[in-house]
């Protein structure tokens, strides 16, 4: 695995590092050493996936406060997503500022999205699938989430018809 750190410390891409033949590839997409050799948290107490029908349908920006702060390592395992994340850590030097990329099934490339930040994406193709390895159990005593398209991120999502929840559009403006 290759692990590239985003403008936004903490943040990871990382790309598998393909062994290819005529059968197809083999790589790993998880190694406790590596992870712990680059500082990440390794734990790993529950896996989600995420099946989305449709192009556009946007799921976010969510995430969980203290006690039950997550970290995530998401991968698209099926069609692609436009994937965001924004720094909500209050004292750090990045806070509200965002990072997006495109993750498709084809590359397998991940994103290792640290505690204290919120998690959304928009998926590019009809019937995408997303997989997640989660840090921490979900509570929704401690779910939250802003807005996708709050002014203090400045987000710019790709043009499409969106298909969202209620929830996901009328979060309030971020007053953090």
């Amino acid at each position: 695995m290759k692990f590239k750190e985003t403008e936004l410390k903490g943040a990871f891409v990382i790309e598998l590092e393909k062994r290819e033949d005529e059968r197809g590839f083999f790589a790993r997409s998880f190694c406790v050493e590596e992870f712990n050799n680059h500082g990440l948290n390794t734990r790993v107490v529950q896996c989600n996936v995420s099946f989305n029908k449709h192009k556009g349908t946007l799921r976010g920006m969510h995430y969980q406060t203290a006690p039950f702060e997550e970290t995530k390592l998401v991968r698209c395992t099926k069609g692609s997503i436009y994937d965001v994340i924004i720094d909500l850590r209050s004292g750090s030097e990045t806070f509200k500022r965002h990072f997006a990329i495109v993750l498709t099934a084809k590359d397998g490339n991940m994103l290792y999205v640290p505690e204290g930040f919120a998690h959304g994406f928009q998926t590019l193709a009809p019937n995408s699938e997303i997989f997640y390895q989660m840090s921490q159990i979900y509570s929704p005593e401690h779910a939250r989430g802003v807005r996708w398209n709050d002014p203090a991120f400045a987000i710019e999502w790709p043009a499409a018809e969106r298909i969202m929840t209620d929830r996901d559009r009328t979060y309030p403006d971020f007053t953090g």
